[in-house]
């Protein structure tokens, strides 16, 4: 049997393969789509979560899966940042910070372990995650209001919103911390960088 067809991966496949569908629901004009979109990326957000939880259940870490994890969260959180760039509900600026801060730490990442560097992951890149997915649902959820805050009642709630830019205020929030996150896995894993960059050089 081929070791890299485990749970954990294929959670990880799943992931990837529910962002077309995602990014299909939110830009097509439809009942409940904005709904049926915020159901999926919670569902594909919950596959990231138990992919790492099986493959340590069952020892089942591959090189596979340590490339396709990350991939899926990169795919589906990209998807959806800038889905809201195209709707024009955040700014191009802040979505290609937060891209360009996965890409150089993802890069660097694959880098040091291919020469052997073991990379030190800090709990704040675990926060990041949870905190770009709460980011992601709420502006979900101010998709849905657009269509039902008449009927529920929340109209005066939604317009609060609206005038304080809040969808603004929390974008420049995760920006911000996802970029601090970039930052100090340099400076936490700089001694990493040394060594490695000293074999190379003898």
């Amino acid at each position: 049997m081929n070791r890299n067809i485990t749970i954990a991966n294929g959670l990880s496949l799943l992931r990837i393969l529910l962002t077309p569908l995602f990014l299909f629901f939110v830009f097509t004009k439809g009942p409940l789509f904005e709904i049926l979109a915020l159901i999926i990326f919670v569902l594909a957000s919950v596959t990231d979560a138990y992919d790492g939880y099986y493959a340590r259940k069952f020892s089942s870490i591959t090189r596979l899966g340590k490339f396709l994890d990350p991939l899926a969260d990169k795919i589906l959180m990209s998807a959806a940042f800038f889905s809201f760039v195209i709707l024009k509900l955040v700014p191009l600026w802040m979505v290609v910070l937060i891209i360009m801060r996965d890409l150089i730490v993802t890069g660097i990442r694959i880098l040091m372990t291919a020469q052997g560097g073991t990379m030190v992951t800090r709990q704040s890149a675990k926060i990041k995650t949870g905190v770009q997915i709460g980011a992601v649902c709420f502006i979900l959820v101010y998709l849905i209001t657009q269509r039902w805050k008449i009927f529920l009642g929340i109209a005066p709630y939604v317009a609060l919103i609206e005038e304080y830019y809040i969808l603004y205020v929390v974008m420049a929030m995760v920006t911000a911390f996802t970029v601090w996150t970039g930052i100090e896995y340099i400076i936490v894993n700089r001694n990493v960088f040394r060594q490695v960059f000293r074999r190379e050089t003898h």
